[in-house]
């Protein structure tokens, strides 16, 4: 079995060692699931992506989690593009606009340079899916919370905007803080539900954003990640339908309590009855290089 490149790459984030890390491996279209999940384990990263350009000349990445194979994520996309273009498989030209081929279609993604500096990497999700809905009595107990710690007059949902995610807003940070996850709480939870997984957010940034955020996972994933853009996605499509924000653009931070602090740039599409795809972007950073060996 051939040897394969691959970069380690922080997402959403300006400087390195900051953000959400994620393995980057190119060249490696044909191989058996069972061993593009063996690699993602191995990494032992939130997500691991593996990326290849196909005959047309555009790219084709999957995504997997160390428990499974993933649909849609933000972070795996920042870093799969900004891996493509430290590698010179891709032109950093001041701005251009490429397909990404992914387990369900295309995603669309902008890039922006300035003077061959990446300024910027921005997806555009899809069209937000408003899901099912649940009482707080049965969901808050998995993080440790009580229904009085939600935000009042809110109502928790999944929403996707690619990867369906457990919204789960609550009133102000030092309840966000306090969030921790009962794993066999929250495993009957997910057992029984419709998403993949759950983002715990209020509105106010610790530094310069007006949301934050944390999601949380059960082992093999990681137990919390450091900036999730997936589901800033749907957070975001979620917002802005329910009146909770006064504009569609912002800036929404995750990861400052784990020591990662993340960034993301958003941008809802559409009126708040028909939002028709969410805008969410950031830069990354290299900070490994090297060979996977099979």
């Amino acid at each position: 079995m051939p040897d394969f490149p691959f970069m380690q790459v922080d997402a959403f984030t300006n400087t390195g060692l900051g953000g959400n890390p994620c393995a980057v491996l190119f060249d490696c279209p044909d191989l058996p699931d069972e061993t593009y999940l063996a690699i993602a384990r191995e990494m032992n990263l939130s997500e691991t992506a593996f990326v290849w350009q196909k005959p047309d000349g555009h790219f084709r990445a999957r995504y997997f989690t160390p428990a499974e194979e993933i649909p849609l994520a933000g972070h795996p996309t920042i870093a799969t593009i900004f891996a493509l273009l430290h590698a010179d498989r891709l032109p950093t030209s001041d701005y251009q606009k490429i397909p990404l081929e992914l387990r369900d279609g295309p995603v669309e993604v902008e890039i922006f340079c300035n003077q061959s500096q990446v300024q910027r990497i921005v997806m555009t999700q899809r069209k937000p899916q408003f899901l099912r809905k649940y009482d707080p009595v049965e969901v808050l107990p998995a993080f440790g919370l009580t229904p009085s710690d939600g935000l009042p007059g809110s109502v928790i949902q999944t929403v996707s905007t690619g990867t369906p995610q457990i919204m789960i807003p609550l009133k102000d940070h030092a309840t966000l803080r306090r969030a921790r996850l009962n794993v066999e709480a929250y495993t009957r939870l997910r057992e029984h539900g419709d998403f993949f997984s759950p983002h715990l957010f209020c509105l106010g940034g610790v530094e310069q954003g007006q949301t934050f955020a944390r999601h949380f996972g059960v082992p093999p994933d990681t137990m919390e990640d450091p900036f999730t853009g997936s589901a800033t996605g749907g957070m975001a499509a979620y917002l802005w339908h329910y009146g909770l924000l006064e504009t569609p653009a912002f800036l929404a931070e995750q990861g400052h309590w784990m020591q990662r602090p993340g960034l993301g740039y958003v941008e809802v599409l559409g009126p708040r009855e028909d939002i028709q795809a969410v805008k969410v972007g950031g830069n990354a950073v290299v900070v490994l290089t090297g060979t996977f060996m099979l």
